[in-house]
């Protein structure tokens, strides 16, 4: 009976309808944001259905990651890319299933663990036999391009979201499940090697940024196309210092997490507005030219930096149960 009168205790007074309704709020926001990477992952397999996918094209992209890596990063990407050539169409078909399933059980409540696993799990793998690592170790990543590897923020994302049986105290969804310090730092880790990147040779020679939107227009519809060739002629003889006034932009967003609730929102509507500026340079990551796979890193940066947006005090430190009288 003691037991009983404490746990009423807890489930009823000590809990109030608003530390109720905040849960729910916290819960809404979470569910929004999970249900926005399953759309993404959708995408990725709708791309995934593209004939050009299916042919022996698609096998050749991906072994041209491999060039300046390690060899022990670009053995593995050889190896697969030989292999998916050789049996494009149901290699194809099964990646193309496989990212299907992901969205599907990210978008079912009681698969959203499963599938938010499998994303982690899948996107480690495409970063590295897909992506080359995103070009961190040859030389070739930049902000403009998708390093550190687009596909490394699915996997940023699935964690960070994870419905976890016991909620951390945070103003932001991001860190219900790993705390607000740990999802902070993971913020600054991943903004602060943009940073870095944009200082690199491959972000900071003459012509770089110039090149990459150029290269980026091709095969897009015209007004796409018309809007990066534009902003690849005003770059041509402007790219160190726009390089550098990008790597100032993404290391005060980089920052921008640990500032007060204010100041982080601006900051904030900084990294949706230079995600999507990010994401014009990638040209959408191809997804209009019938040969990408994915939409790149802006539209993943933009939906990372909702995740953080501050709110209230989402999920109220547990009440402490008082004693039953008379134990």
């Amino acid at each position: 009976m003691t037991v009983q009168a404490t746990d009423a205790r807890a489930s009823g007074p000590l809990r109030s309808d608003a530390q109720r309704a905040r849960e729910w709020v916290a819960a809404d926001q979470r569910r929004r944001l999970q249900l926005g990477l399953a759309a993404i992952w959708l995408l990725d397999a709708v791309l995934q259905f593209q004939s050009f996918m299916f042919s022996k094209e698609f096998s050749r992209m991906l072994a041209g990651t491999a060039p300046g890596n390690p060899a022990v990063i670009a053995g593995p990407i050889g190896w697969s890319a030989r292999i998916i050539g050789q049996h494009a169409a149901a290699a194809n078909a099964a990646f193309a299933v496989i990212q299907l399933l992901i969205a599907l059980c990210i978008a079912w409540r009681p698969t959203v663990r499963l599938g938010l696993g499998a994303s982690v799990g899948w996107a480690l793998v495409v970063w590295w036999l897909g992506e080359g690592l995103g070009g961190t170790l040859n030389g070739a990543g930049s902000p403009a391009n998708g390093a550190p590897g687009a596909v490394l923020i699915y996997a940023l994302l699935a964690v960070l979201l994870w419905p976890g049986r016991r909620e951390r105290p945070a103003s932001f969804a991001a860190g219900r499940f790993t705390g607000a310090a740990l999802a902070r730092l993971l913020w600054l880790v991943l903004w602060a090697s943009l940073a870095s990147l944009a200082l690199a040779p491959a972000t900071r020679a003459p012509k770089a940024l110039s090149t990459m939107i150029f290269q980026a227009a091709a095969g897009q519809p015209s007004w796409l196309a018309g809007t990066d060739h534009h902003l690849s002629a005003f770059l041509s003889h402007r790219g160190p210092a726009a390089a550098v006034v990008l790597a100032v932009v993404l290391a005060i967003v980089a920052a921008g997490v640990y500032l007060p609730r204010p100041a982080a929102r601006a900051v904030l509507l900084l990294a949706v507005a230079t995600s999507a500026a990010i994401w014009i340079a990638e040209g959408l990551g191809g997804i209009l030219t019938g040969a990408g796979t994915d939409p790149n890193s802006g539209l993943l940066l933009a939906l990372l930096a909702l995740a953080y947006w501050p709110a209230v005090n989402l999920v109220p430190a547990a009440p402490r149960r008082q004693p039953a009288g008379g134990s």
